[in-house]
């Protein structure tokens, strides 16, 4: 049986230098990454939030996967940790209510060689080593762009009063309570959304609990997208181009058309954006991490992740 737990790397630049969070936990007497086991009913994005600010006291944004790691336990069991990295912005820092605890006695900034030294376990270096090279190589600060199938909805051999209306199913709205919370973790300050019903539905819960109003583009529907494919790469470029985290909710025949423009930032990246395309099961969504805007700078995807909600019973 597996064990799985989730975590992630917090980072942050301090006059240039490169900063990351350590925890000594008294109880073993180690240092190591931020960490911990899912929660019965909780995704492992979720748990890696969840995790930081119980342990460090910092509310956090997902930014791209750092890896898996997998060691085996004395009882015989094997441990999965996932991790991530996860920039700790001005604001959550000084937000931050850290207090020691039984588990964690200590929270401490280091520098990456000052980490190397401290870290406990010569598996928690490796993921240190990728942060340290992203950051080299300006890959590390991200902004996520979300791409998102709506949830289930009822077949269309079932409803007749017109595609625009086709509601979710009661899966379909579970999977939009779930995204809820779920999308949260990457903290998407943009909604923009197909204006049929099916998608306004998935994307509401999100929208409404953070108070972000929804932007509806008719070239995300299927007929719209249909009709005129080339308005609607048009419309993922420019929302792309204006650089804030953004979450994109459509239907599936209309997502090659989106993909396809998301995968011009990275052509390496076209192929698994194009299966992705074809694979996303609804309420399922594709996270791809792009360098941040800058002037003189071409935005460049880094890493391609798909998520999705437990599935609904």
């Amino acid at each position: 049986m597996t064990v799985y737990a989730a975590g992630a790397i917090c980072w942050r630049e301090d006059k240039g230098r490169l900063l990351v969070a350590v925890i000594h936990r008294a109880r073993y007497n180690d240092w190591s990454w931020p960490k911990g086991k899912v929660d019965p009913g909780e995704t492992l994005p979720e748990t890696a939030v969840r995790e930081i600010l119980e342990e460090t006291g910092l509310t956090i944004r997902l930014g791209m996967s750092l890896g898996v790691q997998k060691y085996p336990l004395s009882n015989g069991r094997e441990k999965e940790v996932h991790y991530w990295a996860a920039k700790v912005t001005a604001r959550a820092l000084k937000a931050s209510r850290f207090k020691p605890s039984e588990e964690v006695a200590k929270v401490d900034w280091l520098t990456p060689d000052e980490a190397a030294l401290l870290l406990t376990y010569e598996h928690d270096k490796e993921f240190l080593e990728k942060l340290v090279m992203l950051h080299a190589q300006e890959q590390l600060d991200t902004k996520p762009f979300i791409v998102l199938r709506h949830g289930k909805a009822t077949p269309r051999t079932d409803w007749s009063k017109g595609e625009e209306s086709r509601p979710l199913l009661a899966p379909g709205k579970m999977q939009a309570k779930q995204l809820k919370q779920l999308l949260a973790c990457w903290g998407p300050k943009r909604v923009v959304s197909s204006p049929w019903e099916r998608c306004k539905a998935t994307v509401a819960p999100y929208a409404m609990v953070r108070g972000i109003p929804v932007e509806y583009k008719d070239s995300l529907t299927e007929s719209g997208n249909k009709a005129a494919p080339s308005t609607t790469l048009k419309v993922i470029h420019k929302l792309i181009q204006d650089g804030r985290s953004t979450v994109v909710c459509t239907h599936r025949p209309a997502l090659p058309t989106v993909l396809e423009e998301l995968a011009k930032y990275n052509p390496l990246e076209k192929l698994e954006l194009l299966e992705n395309a074809r694979g996303i099961k609804p309420g399922h969504f594709v996270v791809a991490h792009l360098t941040r805007q800058e002037p003189g700078k071409n935005r460049q995807i880094v890493s391609v992740e798909t998520y999705g909600p437990l599935e609904a019973k």
